[in-house]
């Protein structure tokens, strides 16, 4: 049975007031008693409750990450990246995968509510404006993280979704590629963002957007697998392919060589993430690289700064993302 703090009391014969100030650091307990009671601690595996220090108004080191879908290998790493943040600075992190799915995200904000977090970084979508909007209400400190939105006050940590899908777009003209696929993710504004970007890029070069065909799918491999199918089997099949995550493009690569298409020779792609898959695909993919690393840097900074100081004004950072070569796309000029 778990020990508690009535255990370690009686353990070191004194009282639970006594134990309670050793917890937290107050009052006057001299260093015999204090040392005492921190072996007994020890030697019982004694851990205090998150909970009831919360009650007591203390932190509880304990930060909260909702995430859309953790099996896509972005929200994987920066899962990881938020972590080795977290525990640099002493805290925890309690992740909570919705699966794109509105009861889950309701039913995990109401789980680290009652964990009683000292903070939430939300990297879903934002589907119950209400119920984010009440966070603030309960004096809860919260970052969006790769996305934003104007109906929430909230500290924001974002790539620059519209100048990355520029670059893919302005990438794949300079290689001499005239008409293309787009798969996107179309719930989420870092989808649409992406794609503006893109068709930017092709209407300062004078392409007829008429020539861009938009195919919509979560970042999810059954989505992808039918839209890579639904692109590969048309008769006239575009020569470049932009898929708005690596997820997509590692799913349309491998969708392709079942079909006998070879991936750049006969269609080109290039993803978005820069993903550990963009690494290991065959060929490599090119793609556009989020800063993982730093957002989550810079995410933890923010948040840990909120968690200090409630009343300080939200900030928005965005952060540049850079194009990476690798062999998924072919140059039709040479």
């Amino acid at each position: 049975m778990k020990p508690t703090i009535y255990d370690v009391a009686k353990e070191a014969n004194v009282s639970i007031a006594t134990v309670s100030k050793v917890l937290n650091n107050t009052g006057r307990i001299s260093d015999k008693t204090k040392h005492k009671i921190l072996e007994i601690m020890k030697k019982l595996e004694y851990q205090p409750s998150s909970v009831a220090t919360a009650l007591t108004g203390k932190k509880t080191f304990t930060i909260g990450v909702l995430v859309p879908d953790i099996a896509n290998p972005f929200f994987a790493e920066v899962a990881r990246a938020l972590e080795n943040n977290a525990r640099e600075t002493g805290y925890s992190i309690i992740l909570c995968s919705t699966d794109y799915q509105l009861e889950r995200e309701q039913d995990y904000l109401e789980l680290l509510l009652k964990k009683q977090v000292d903070g939430i970084i939300i990297a879903t979508e934002p589907k119950d404006l209400k119920k984010l909007k009440s966070l603030n209400a309960r004096n809860v400190p919260c970052v969006l993280f790769s996305i934003d939105h104007l109906a929430l006050d909230y500290h924001a940590v974002t790539t620059d979704d519209v100048r990355g899908g520029y670059l893919a777009g302005r990438y794949l003209y300079e290689n001499g590629h005239r008409h293309f696929a787009v798969i996107t993710e179309p719930r989420r504004a870092s989808g649409r963002l992406r794609v503006d970007g893109f068709k930017k890029a092709l209407v300062d070069e004078g392409v007829d957007l008429e020539n861009v065909l938009v195919i919509e799918a979560k970042s999810k491999i059954d989505e992808a697998k039918i839209a890579a199918q639904q692109i590969l089997s048309m008769k006239q099949r575009p020569t470049a392919v932009f898929a708005s995550t690596d997820l997509i493009a590692v799913v349309f690569i491998n969708e392709a060589r079942k079909a006998g298409v070879s991936v750049p020779h006969d269609i080109s792609i290039i993803g978005f993430d820069n993903t550990i898959h963009a690494e290991i695909s065959d060929p490599g993919l090119t793609t556009i690289a989020q800063p993982i690393a730093k957002l989550a840097s810079y995410t933890m900074e923010q948040l840990l700064e909120s968690i200090e100081n409630p009343g300080m004004p939200p900030r928005k950072v965005m952060l540049a993302p850079a194009l990476i070569e690798r062999d998924s796309v072919r140059n039709v000029n040479k």
